[in-house]
């Protein structure tokens, strides 16, 4: 899936790359990578569906399945890159999707399917509608039968009817009646034959491979290593910074999701063998074990109880240890397909078990499971270290347990904005300007007066509690001689040659900590004075780099077209004589920036 997700309140945020283009498709280019490698024929490799086409993130009011709508220059900039990318990487096939786009559901949209993706993009592999989608066209009400369905959504490009089964109840007769043509078929029959003919399948139409019940042992240190290196630490404060933890404190480990395998693994867990996960509380049990300390464990509430039963234990629990550590959030099913929320704060009572814990004044540690972001602005106010797990999968133990003694630096950014209040909702850090920002006229305007008439909430600040890109370490990162490699570039040579990267972007990073850790590097950039208002910033480039004490580096990021371009108001990408300014830092709030020019 690689749905850009703008809003918190779409259950789908834990399948897709977040809120960003950019990330999006460097993501989606992976997937490909991964699924298909060099080859489909090879034995190992699968045909990769790229979903949902398009722009399905971007549902009304973050419900599932709801009605899209949008201009052109917002689906083109935002919401077709990552498939794009991934169509570029060689996706053997497409889903279209369930919602419709500015009127015309996604299964029976030509301009999708044909002008764009066939057309634009030159894909020739096959489409496949998504769960029941052709049935669903008399739905949306563009088919008053299975056969106006049915003709629709094969003359828009779509080639596999999924679990409709109106093709092939319909097609005879359509055929017969011409209504549709052979030709017609025919054409999707060649996609088809021509994705199976590539993946080789009438040479060995019966992969070889293993039949795998339970976790691989051998699998086990990646699966841990991806689940550190997803750990976002949102918050570390408190005078000196609580985490990392000393190997000989006594823990209090509170909270409905310490001690709970099955919702570990997420909304898509495959073969759901929970048995195969390694708990929080298991692993701190064996750690309090090695190191002669003292684990107590108090469960607190349900995920999405209401009764208070199990706080006066997790209260005694708390004042008996040295740290609290409280493991909340959301269940597995709360996030996924058919999962939107209307609320993003904490499910049940589980705020109210926080401000209980919180009450007895020992340090807190908490750790927030979810498969989206939620609303955490009293904990940010209150609790001294946060850091959000997500769900991290069968060692999820061992990641937790390294990561918060130290043994492991957290490393993760934040792929989507965090609310302060799910009324800001969607949230995302690259809107476009207004007319009316907060600070309205500039204060050192000779006509500036206090106004009222800016764009702005009365009860929360505009920005998010945690921006796209934040994620903090066990050390500091410093950042300098910000630089561009010219103060001016050629529009002609941009358009030219459109993959070169002839402008260069570079700053110094440093580890001003302790202990050697992993920063990542983001590049954004904004343009003014464009025929078209662009985001404040966008991302244009991220790498990571891992710094020993002290230690500093010199990174280097290369724009072009592809990084300085934008859709016009015809919809062609372009590059017009404007002003651009490059930052590099650590989140999308970075202050370490540089100017140039685009020039005819």
């Amino acid at each position: 899936m690689v749905d850009i997700a703008r809003d918190a309140r779409w259950g789908r945020c834990t399948e897709g790359a977040g809120e960003d283009s950019y990330l999006g498709a460097a993501i989606a280019r992976a997937y490909i990578r991964g699924y298909q490698g060099d080859s489909l024929s090879a034995p190992g490799s699968v045909a990769a569906s790229v979903k949902h086409f398009a722009a399905y993130g971007a549902a009304e009011a973050g419900r599932e399945y709801n009605t899209t709508d949008m201009s052109e220059i917002q689906l083109r900039q935002v919401y077709l890159p990552p498939y794009r990318a991934a169509v570029e990487a060689g996706a053997a096939t497409i889903m279209s999707a369930f919602n419709s786009l500015n009127g015309v559901p996604a299964s029976a949209n030509t301009f999708l399917l044909q002008t764009i993706l066939r057309g634009e993009w030159g894909f020739d592999g096959l489409v496949v509608s998504d769960y029941t989608a052709v049935m669903e066209l008399t739905h949306h009400g563009i088919a008053l039968d299975a056969a106006a369905a049915t003709t629709k959504a094969l003359k828009a490009g779509v080639d596999i009817d999924m679990m409709s089964h109106y093709y092939d109840a319909e097609l005879p007769s359509l055929v017969k009646s011409g209504k549709v043509s052979a030709a017609t078929i025919d054409e999707a029959v060649r996609r088809v034959l021509r994705v199976k003919f590539a993946l080789g399948l009438f040479d060995h139409p019966f992969t070889q491979g293993a039949e795998v019940t339970h976790a691989v042992p051998d699998h086990r240190p990646l699966a841990k290593k991806a689940a550190e290196e997803s750990f976002v630490l949102l918050k570390n404060s408190g005078g000196t910074a609580l985490l990392p933890l000393s190997k000989n404190k006594n823990i209090a480990l509170i909270g409905p999701l310490a001690d709970d395998s099955n919702d570990m693994v997420g909304a898509w867990s495959g073969a759901n063998n929970f048995g195969d996960v390694v708990t929080l509380r298991a692993a701190l049990r064996e750690h309090a074990r090695q190191n002669n300390s003292t684990l107590l464990y108090a469960k607190g509430t349900d995920i999405s109880g209401n009764s208070e039963a199990g706080f006066a234990e997790a209260v005694t629990a708390a004042r008996s240890s040295d740290v609290a550590v409280l493991a909340l959030g959301e269940s597995s099913d709360m996030s996924g397909e058919a999962a939107s929320r209307a609320h993003l704060s904490l499910p049940g009572n589980q705020e109210k078990l926080l401000e209980t814990i919180v009450a007895t004044g020992k340090p807190l540690v908490l750790l927030i499971f979810s498969g989206r972001p939620l609303v955490l602005d009293w904990a940010a106010a209150h609790v001294p270290a946060i850091m959000e797990v997500w769900y991290p999968g069968v060692e999820t133990g061992p990641a937790l347990v390294d990561t918060l003694y130290g043994d492991v630096s957290p490393s993760g950014k934040l792929t989507m904005s965090f609310p302060r209040a799910v009324g800001q909702e969607p949230l995302y850090y690259n809107q476009l300007p207004t007319g009316r920002p907060e600070q309205f006229p500039d204060p050192a305007h000779p006509g500036y007066v206090e106004m009222k008439y800016v764009s702005k909430y009365l009860d929360v600040p505009n920005d998010a509690l945690f921006p796209f890109g934040h994620g903090l370490s066990y050390t500091t990162f410093a950042y300098s001689d910000m630089k561009v490699s010219a103060s001016s570039i050629g529009i002609s040579a941009l358009m030219r040659d459109q993959k070169a990267h002839p402008l260069k972007a570079s700053a110094t990073v440093q580890n001003t900590g302790h202990v050697r850790a992993t920063e990542i590097v983001q590049c954004y950039v904004s343009v003014l004075g464009a025929s078209i208002e662009q985001p404040v910033r966008s991302l244009k480039g991220f790498t990571r780099v891992t710094l020993d004490p002290g230690e500093t580096k010199k990174v280097e990021f290369a724009l072009g077209f592809q990084e300085l371009s934008f859709y016009n108001f015809e919809s062609h990408a372009v590059v017009e004589p404007a002003d651009y300014t490059v930052w590099i830092g650590g989140s999308s709030t970075a202050k370490d920036s540089a100017q140039f020019k685009t020039r005819p």
